[in-house]
């Protein structure tokens, strides 16, 4: 799969532009603050409808303008069971099309026809982006490393995404009903409607154990990838691990989830469940046994770690979609030291990749790392 034509109309600080990408290495250079990371966002938005780095899509249309459209035509591949890409017989293309008015919902088109659900858009064109905050998962809170794994989960198993987007939409509802009892009568204390409750709690804690039960799986499906990819890149220097916590699956959950009511009331909020759950970083330490990566890790440490992650995405995503990811490095040139970035291009030189869409404000530094690379190597030139 690759991505053939992009145009993009007032989204972020491209007003006008067309772009013909080449099925292989596509690099985007110039100057800092030019667009090429807008570019890239404009990839991931196509490929997931959302973009990369805002959470409000209002924010992605261009400050003097009151809508923005990406439109792209996407080419599917397969891979038949010699690695060989395959033009898929049925749809040899699909345009993609992505709308936003300001004060409207944003639409989705495939040919030109909506999409029932935007959800069903999520997974059809995977996507993997490496960018220079990529540590956060690291050092920042368990809503950062969730956000990552139910991405990964989200495109490769739409049943998952269907039961997460309906627990969010459970969990809104249970906490609007909690503040509703917290402002009814202050002055006699909080009154709680168990019956009304419990049309809340039922299909929540049904959602919740689905929902920990697939994320259980996935961290031991994706785990052999991960240790083999940070393997490769830290060349065998110490072994990591994923451990995934949750309260769901412990004994008498759902009892202990009922019995904290009333302090949910008083928070206005619902304090246990999935949304709380973390995943634990780990790397190999000669005397203490395992430790947390975010404590005692160092910054190449945490930076392997986390490319370790992104190709394990991509491996996850190849091996359940039978095609390539989209890869999108965003300025990792700059962020790399020698070792690491030689690790890199030694994946390139392999041909473990499909289409990827590369960043960098000094494109002879490209060029000069790219040299070795036997592929077909394009260069656009962004901001003037």
């Amino acid at each position: 799969m690759h991505l053939e034509k992009l145009s993009l109309t007032n989204f972020k600080s491209y007003e006008d532009a067309r772009f013909q990408f080449g099925r292989q290495v596509n690099v985007i250079v110039g100057p800092n603050g030019s667009g090429k990371t807008n570019l890239l966002d404009a990839v991931y938005f196509l490929s997931l409808t959302k973009s990369a780095f805002h959470s409000q899509d209002t924010l992605n249309i261009n400050h003097e303008a009151d809508f923005f459209i990406i439109d792209g035509s996407f080419v599917i591949t397969e891979l038949t069971p010699d690695s060989e890409p395959e033009p898929h017989r049925h749809s040899p293309s699909v345009q993609i099309t992505i709308s936003l008015q300001k004060g409207q919902r944003k639409t989705v088109l495939a040919d030109k026809k909506p999409y029932e659900r935007v959800s069903e858009h999520i997974g059809r064109f995977p996507v993997v982006l490496m960018a220079p905050n990529d540590t956060d998962l690291v050092r920042e809170h368990s809503e950062d490393r969730r956000h990552f794994f139910d991405g990964v989960l989200s495109q490769l198993d739409p049943d998952y995404l269907r039961n997460y987007l309906a627990y969010q939409q459970v969990l809104k509802q249970r906490n609007s009903l909690l503040k509703l009892f917290a402002d009814s009568d202050r002055r006699s204390g909080i009154q709680i409607d168990n019956d009304l409750l419990d049309t809340y709690d039922e299909p929540l804690l049904d959602l919740a154990e689905r929902i920990h039960d697939r994320r259980q799986r996935f961290v031991q499906e994706f785990l052999p990838a991960f240790c083999r990819h940070y393997s490769f890149m830290s060349e065998a220097r110490e072994g990591v691990d994923i451990t995934y916590e949750s309260e769901v699956g412990k004994p008498g959950f759902r009892e202990e989830f009922r019995h904290f009511r009333r302090r949910d009331a008083v928070l206005q909020r619902t304090t246990m469940g999935v949304h709380k759950d973390d995943y634990l970083f780990t790397i190999a330490s000669r005397d203490a046994g395992p430790i947390p990566l975010k404590k005692f890790g160092s910054q190449g440490q945490q930076k392997t770690f986390v490319i370790a992650l992104k190709m394990a995405q991509f491996d996850q995503l190849q091996a359940e979609k039978k095609i390539k990811p989209i890869l999108l490095l965003d300025d990792i040139f700059d962020k790399l030291d020698d070792r690491r970035i030689g690790k890199l291009i030694e994946l390139m030189e392999r041909d473990t990749f499909g289409q990827l869409f590369i960043t960098d404000a000094r494109p002879e530094r490209t060029r000069q790392l790219l040299e070795s690379v036997k592929a077909d190597v394009r260069f656009f030139e962004v901001g003037g």
